[in-house]
């Protein structure tokens, strides 16, 4: 029983007979045998034609009974416009109007509609206004262990000049897309205003074709992205068909030791083979008419794209989140909220619903903390953090002479007035303001400046230091002229 080839390819020959295309090169364009080629092509022209030029055009008759999707044609049709595919159509059908059918009906309904839509209108566009990008499968990389790993070659083609730029990767990752992307721009010298990418894993993550990475990327390049619609490899025939050229001329029977072995080959395959042929199309040259479009192409940005990762986090307790296992502070209203964290290899951003950034981080290695002094709650900020001058305003307000003597204890102990002060704070839970300001002013007359004094005296208040006052006259008390150079020298000469 011979296989039937899948739908997209049915179709494909189709457009491509429609275009004008020999069973030959139909053939060589999408891999299938010439005999099976001729014999789709043979049922298509035995088909009677169907009405062209209206959204509305029905299906072609196909031999059988009536399909069961036919009442709901126009249902189907405004939902392949809204960009549906045939699964969820299927799933709607079922849900909203009992459909009696299954899957496979719908599917088959949706291709017969796709292959209705009338003749395909050949886009050309003017020289740096377009490039088309796409992944397929590379030649696969031979392990020291001998097995054999896969490969993905992406593969990028200027709309007008179809000059072309390769690159292998293991896996279809954003990064890797937006590597490859920069490396094809430093290699066209410039980039193209606009990109049509198809539903790349790695360029389309959700259904409304939006990507805060990629959104920042084309703008730091000054391009945009344009997505193809379902069911229409037509929308980028130009890099399918490059696909399959650089599959089938450079990589087809090919293996390699390494990824830079296999990308520096297509390199120079891309130069002394792509560049130097005479294009189908074109009939020119792709060097000398990449030529003419070099110099319209968008010029390159000073710096290279900043890549960065972006995902979701949630604020911990402690008011920090989590990244790449480091830890980055938010301010104190955030936590337990799920918040938006972009970082790079320097910075981590931290955004709030809105995408307004509410913190700015310094990387830090796995295992440490970056906390901005402004994201600690003032009532958790410890005595430490909170610096001399603080502490002594603090204990001022136990009194005046606290006050004075925390400044004299700062001016003659240094940095280790800080733990005294912070023992001077904690004794006012257990003494009252009055005791502890009247126990700084008898150390302040002893001129003792150590904590454990102040304890000493609030448990045994020690007597005020008496100051004695300076006499001038009493009795034992010599007057100054007994002291003269005249009285010592009578002095001397009467003990001689």
């Amino acid at each position: 029983m011979s296989r039937r080839l899948k739908m997209a390819v049915i179709t494909a020959i189709e457009s491509l007979h429609r275009s004008g295309y020999s069973n030959r090169r139909i053939a060589e364009t999408l891999g299938v045998h010439r005999d099976t080629v001729a014999k789709y092509v043979a049922q298509f022209q035995n088909r009677p034609n169907a009405p062209t030029g209206s959204p509305d055009a029905e299906p072609r008759a196909s031999p059988g009974p009536e399909s069961l999707c036919r009442p709901f044609q126009e249902l189907i049709v405004a939902k392949l416009e809204q960009g549906l595919s045939a699964q969820r159509i299927y799933q709607d059908l079922v849900e909203d109007h009992e459909f009696p059918g299954k899957y496979p009906s719908v599917r088959r309904y949706v291709a017969s509609l796709a292959t209705s839509s009338g003749p395909v209108r050949r886009m050309e566009t003017a020289a740096g206004q377009e490039a088309q990008v796409d992944f397929g499968v590379g030649a696969p990389i031979r392990q020291p262990d001998g097995k054999r790993r896969r490969t993905w070659v992406f593969r990028i083609v200027l709309s007008y000049s179809r000059k072309a730029y390769s690159e292998v990767v293991y896996r279809q990752t954003t990064e890797a897309f937006i590597g490859a992307l920069e490396n094809s721009f430093r290699h066209f010298g410039g980039v193209p205003k606009t990109l049509v990418i198809d539903n790349l894993k790695a360029a389309v993550r959700r259904g409304d074709w939006y990507d805060p990475k990629l959104m920042s990327f084309a703008r730091h390049y000054g391009t945009a992205f344009l997505p193809t619609k379902p069911y229409t490899l037509e929308h980028k025939g130009k890099v399918e068909a490059g696909v399959k050229y650089v599959k089938n001329n450079a990589l087809k029977g090919r293996q390699f030791d390494s990824l830079p072995q296999q990308n520096d080959f297509l390199l120079d395959w891309e130069t002394r083979v792509a560049d130097t042929r005479i294009h189908g199309t074109t009939k020119q040259q792709v060097q000398r008419r990449f030529e003419q479009e070099r110099d319209v192409l968008l010029p390159l940005p000073v710096d290279s794209f900043p890549c960065f990762e972006e995902q979701q986090r949630t604020v911990h307790r402690d008011g920090h989140v989590e990244v790449a296992k480091a830890y980055y502070s938010t301010p104190p209203e955030y936590i337990g909220r799920r918040l938006w964290v972009r970082w790079d290899s320097r910075t981590v951003r931290i955004f709030n619903r809105r995408w307004e950034q509410v913190a700015l981080h310094a990387r830090a290695e796995p295992g440490q903390f970056r906390t901005a002094p402004g994201h600690i709650p003032t009532k958790r900020r410890s005595s430490v953090e909170l610096g001399v001058r603080q502490l002594l305003a603090r204990v001022r307000v136990l009194g005046d002479h606290a006050g004075d003597w925390g400044e004299a204890v700062v001016n003659a102990r240094g940095v280790e007035a800080l733990r005294v002060l912070i023992g001077l704070r904690a004794l006012a839970s257990r003494h009252s303001s009055a005791a502890i300001d009247e126990a700084c002013r008898q150390a302040l007359t002893y001129g003792v400046y150590r904590l454990k004094t102040i304890r000493a005296l609030l448990k045994r208040p020690a007597p005020e230091q008496q100051q004695l006052e300076f006499l001038e006259e009493h009795p034992i008390i010599r007057p100054l002229s007994d002291y003269s150079l005249d009285s010592l020298y009578d002095l001397g000469k009467e003990r001689l």
